[in-house]
């Protein structure tokens, strides 16, 4: 079965184009370095729940929205392959500088998820 990397992640309205450059060019290097897909979804039908939600579990704040993200490998252990390997890419390091990034990373939801169902 598929291993799965999921993120939620509040990017500010006015950082939604500079967010979509840097998911494009995260895409693509992921896929070089052997995902093979990569998605980035904005929220569209998604309200504040009375005890969870996806805006509360980032705490989304006024002028921001929500991105539901996932990156998908043929197993984990090809997954940390391919983290290891984009993490050296030099394309990807100026990404990883907190004040350049689109978005509050503290905020940030990930993990990493094993299929168990692949209908």
């Amino acid at each position: 079965m598929p291993y799965v990397d999921g993120f939620v992640v509040p990017v500010p309205k006015k950082n939604v184009r500079k967010y979509l450059r840097l998911a494009r060019l995260a895409g693509k290097v992921w896929r070089e370095h052997g995902a093979l897909e990569f998605r980035e979804c904005t929220a569209d039908d998604v309200k504040p729940g009375k005890l969870t939600s996806f805006p509360q579990s980032v705490m989304l704040r006024r002028g921001e929205t929500v991105f539901f993200s996932w990156i998908v490998y043929r197993t984990r252990a090809l997954r940390d392959r391919v983290i290891a390997r984009v993490m050296k890419d030099p394309r990807i390091a100026a990404m990883m500088n907190p004040k350049a990034m689109p978005f509050d990373g503290k905020r940030m939801i990930y993990g990493g998820f094993r299929v168990l169902v692949d209908a």
